[in-house]
């Protein structure tokens, strides 16, 4: 199956990848793509120093140059995914007018300043306490939909956490995840179908199709698919998967942007 586009991809510019732009970009013509999109991390005051900004002016070059070496081939597009935290919301602010992205991911990497990867977040918390916990801050995080245009692994949650089972339900925290989608919906943002849980050993992508069905039935069109690729060999990862689930739900459309405007296209 030909791909339309990879929309959630990270390079040596972030932190926890080593991959080389350029790496990426001929993959994706490997692959037959038809865009690609660089979202590499911006996460202030996370835990980890190197996910805490990225040098912008590298950026820019390394971005331009293969935009005008790939032009004949794929159409090569700058986005970055922001880790949010209520406290960093004015240097969020601050970096969206400075730098022209074509497009901009939210995910939440932390809660309440503790981290989901070391564990910290989790520490006296039952599962779904901290489950819900975390919905909190997502639903905190929208609040301002014109800082961003899709939420990044909407269940992200379930990838930490040492506990027994991981397993999130849709139904144990309904409320506040119709909250969080119908935020997202009359905010004139979407979702996005990120792939990579089943590189975690998953069995799901994320959010899960529950959650995807639910944002469907409230109205939600607007949706993106990313692999969450941090090497070029995971690139469009499970994108067959993805078009399927999107098609049985009802779907015909996915989501591409420029300048952060959207456009729909037709699912492949």
């Amino acid at each position: 199956m030909r791909y339309f586009a990879d929309y959630h991809t990270h390079t040596n510019f972030s932190g926890d990848s080593q991959a080389p732009m350029e790496l990426m970009v001929k993959r994706a013509v490997e692959l037959g793509l038809k865009e690609l999109v660089f979202t590499d991390h911006v996460d202030y005051e996370y835990a980890d120093p190197l996910f805490e900004n990225i040098d912008f002016g590298d950026y820019l070059v390394s971005v331009n140059y293969c935009k005008d070496k790939y032009r004949k081939v794929i159409k090569i597009l700058m986005g970055v995914e922001i880790g949010y935290q209520p406290h960093v919301e004015s240097r969020i602010e601050e970096l969206l007018d400075k730098v022209d992205f074509d497009f901009v991911i939210y995910s939440t990497h932390m809660a309440d300043r503790l981290d989901f990867y070391t564990g910290a977040f989790f520490e006296g918390k039952e599962r779904d306490l901290a489950y819900n916990r975390y919905f909190e801050n997502v639903l905190q995080s929208i609040k301002n939909p014109a800082n961003f245009n899709v939420y990044g692994h909407l269940d992200f949650i379930v990838r930490y956490g040492n506990y027994d089972s991981k397993s999130l339900s849709y139904q144990d925290h309904a409320a506040i995840i119709d909250k969080i989608l119908r935020d997202i919906i009359y905010g004139g943002c979407g979702i996005e179908v990120n792939t990579s849980g089943y590189r975690y050993g998953l069995g799901q992508m994320h959010p899960q199709a529950d959650i995807i069905r639910r944002y469907y039935k409230l109205g939600g069109e607007i949706i993106t698919i990313g692999s969450d690729a941090h090497h070029p060999r995971d690139l469009c990862a499970d994108f067959n998967s993805a078009y399927t689930l999107l098609r049985e739900i009802g779907f015909k459309y996915i989501n591409a942007y420029e300048g952060r405007k959207a456009r729909f296209v037709k699912i492949p």
